[in-house]
């Protein structure tokens, strides 16, 4: 028996050891590539540096106008979660508290629309919002806010649907009867008691609004707003891509999310755990 629990532990370490080296790997190679030239990299970009080049970073931050960049990333999917969090958690807590049959509709309906593929909708949304309000000229920035409250609200709909039915009505009761009304409740009540997941929400979507690059090449034409990875077009020409500047961006852009996810993923872990269990 101990031979074989020893033999199962010892294949468990092994398959997390190769699913360690598998997600780990690739960071390795952009951190070692980001110090190469283009001709070390194109011919050995398996090998350490020979010479390491610390100006390539500076000449990112330069070209990338890095600050102005950053502060427009960080700007657009910090308002973008939290306004995710805040109309997610209140329209969740009303499906569920006041389960009637159109609001029951509306949440099939919502669950539905995440199926719904964005490069469905990216051409209509961009000629009826560009072309016929012109609001992506004169409110760049609102609006791709605006866009990724919508596309966002679903999925954090549904996972505080689930949350919310799991909290005993009569905590609320107990609430109303102290003298709170509805809003209080949900404010004072409710909302700490979804921490967990609430957080877990919020690390999902910094991630997705960080790192995505569709959305914002659609809405932000005006360099002076545009996201991190957006920027990064500046070092791919249509014949020939800086490896030697696009990589050190890539590393910029990846790093600050990275160091997020290292310090919140325990809380997603937390999260759904909690979310099972109840």
């Amino acid at each position: 028996m101990n031979r074989q629990r020893l033999a199962t532990s010892t294949f468990a370490y092994l398959i997390a050891f190769v699913a360690f080296i598998c997600f780990v790997f690739p960071f390795f190679l952009l951190i070692i590539n980001s110090f190469k030239s283009n001709g070390e990299i194109l011919t050995n970009p398996f090998s350490l540096p020979q010479h390491w080049n610390f100006a390539h970073f500076g000449d990112v931050i330069h070209k990338m106008n890095f600050l102005v960049t950053f502060k427009n990333t960080f700007l657009i999917t910090t308002l973008s979660t939290i306004f995710i969090l805040l109309f997610s958690a209140m329209a969740a807590y009303h499906l569920v508290r006041k389960p009637t049959k159109y609001n029951k509709v509306f949440f099939t309906i919502l669950v539905a629309s995440m199926v719904i593929p964005f490069q469905s909708l990216m051409i209509p949304l961009i000629y009826i919002y560009g072309a016929k309000l012109q609001l992506i000229d004169s409110m760049p920035i609102p609006l791709l806010i605006i866009f990724y409250i919508g596309f966002g609200s679903a999925l954090s709909i549904f996972i505080y649907h689930g949350f919310i039915k799991s909290i005993p009505i009569e905590i609320e009761e107990a609430a109303l009867i102290d003298g709170c009304n509805t809003r209080q409740t949900f404010f004072k009540i409710v909302l700490p008691m979804l921490t967990p997941i609430t957080v877990t929400i919020a690390i999902l979507n910094v991630l997705w609004i960080w790192n995505d690059y569709l959305l914002p090449s659609l809405v932000l034409n005006d360099e002076s707003v545009y996201t991190m990875p957006v920027k990064m077009k500046v070092f791919s020409g249509t014949y020939m891509n800086n490896w030697e500047l696009l990589i050190p961006a890539i590393l910029l852009t990846v790093l600050p999310i990275l160091i997020v996810y290292m310090f919140g993923q325990r809380y997603i872990i937390k999260g759904v755990i909690q979310g099972s269990i109840k």
